[in-house]
């Protein structure tokens, strides 16, 4: 795990509920430094590592505007990322790039509490450590990532070259993103969703509409099939935001199929997570300059569940 730095910083009203009242000290912490998770600064809180006005505190201590906090972070321990023999269904693949079709409930790159079974594991045993450099230790060859409970298409890059063309395509949005899903409700026709999206005000898990603040957010979507209760869906990605169509379709009214974060938190069919493939990617090959596009398949279970609703 990469080390951050040490940090101080002063308490304003935009980290202060509306009103300036006082908050406390370890949601102020989570809001300023959402890299952070809540558990995480409690126990360094409990520490000693977080003081306010240079004194240790408790995390329901309350502070208010103009009070100093400052956090000591512990050196990091760097964990040994391993090749696995995990079987990978590799949808492209040359010398430069491969594109692989990642399962349901799979990680994309090593976390805390994710360090062995995921996609990167796989990765490293399957090219043999050749892979890109630029995004660290845990993350080699990632240019971008899907949730794990997402399945289809993502691409790894095998050097440092081949991973800066995918990048810069990435934030030019000139990467071709086509996800197939499963909405509640019935759309009446296609649309575009357009927001901007942020970090949740107050759950910092979750990601949120904003009205201010957030980056610029566009997912087109079109209907392919309509169903009595529910309606199939491709959604085509300008931008690429966290959790990006679940947030966009929540917000009109039709959250993904098995998405209870966004969605009822009950599901009518045995799933796990959100129905949501990324089936078509599209990309100028960063040696050749042509253009590549790949399909994955719908995935079994979604083919089932077309057929059941």
């Amino acid at each position: 795990m990469e080390k951050l730095d040490d940090f101080s910083f002063t308490v304003t009203e935009d980290l202060l509920p509306p009103g300036g009242e006082d908050e406390r000290v370890d949601k102020v912490v989570s809001s300023f430094a959402d890299a952070l998770s809540r558990s995480y600064i409690q126990k360094l809180l409990a520490q000693g590592s977080i003081t306010v006005n240079g004194k240790r505190v408790k995390s329901s201590f309350r502070v208010g505007a103009e009070d100093q906090i400052s956090i000591r972070l512990p050196q990091a321990v760097t964990p040994d990322i391993e090749p696995e023999d995990i079987p990978l269904c590799v949808l492209y693949e040359d010398q430069d790039v491969i594109v692989v079709d990642k399962p349901k409930n799979m990680v994309v790159h090593p976390a805390p509490g994710h360090y062995s079974g995921t996609l990167v594991n796989a990765l490293l045993y399957h090219c043999r450590g050749n892979l890109s450099g630029i995004n660290g230790i845990l993350r080699p060859g990632i240019v971008h990532r899907i949730d794990r409970d997402t399945t289809g298409s993502v691409i790894a890059c095998k050097n440092d070259r081949a991973h800066e063309s995918i990048a810069k395509q990435l934030k030019a949005h000139s990467i071709v993103r086509r996800y197939h899903a499963i909405v509640h409700g019935v759309l009446k026709e296609d649309g575009t969703v357009h927001t901007l999206i942020g970090r949740h005000p107050t759950d910092r898990k979750k990601m949120a509409v904003l009205s201010g603040g957030g980056k610029d957010a566009v997912t087109h979507y079109r209907i392919l099939k309509q169903y009595d209760r529910f309606t199939y869906i491709e959604c085509a990605l300008e931008t690429g935001r966290t959790h990006q169509i679940r947030v966009h379709m929540a917000h009109i009214g039709h959250p993904l199929l098995g998405d209870t974060v966004y969605g009822p938190k009950s599901c009518p069919f045995s799933l796990e997570g959100q129905t949501l493939h990324a089936k078509i990617l599209g990309f100028l090959h960063p040696a050749t300059g042509e253009y590549v596009e790949v399909d994955a398949p719908l995935p079994a279970y979604f083919q089932e569940l077309l057929r059941k609703i």
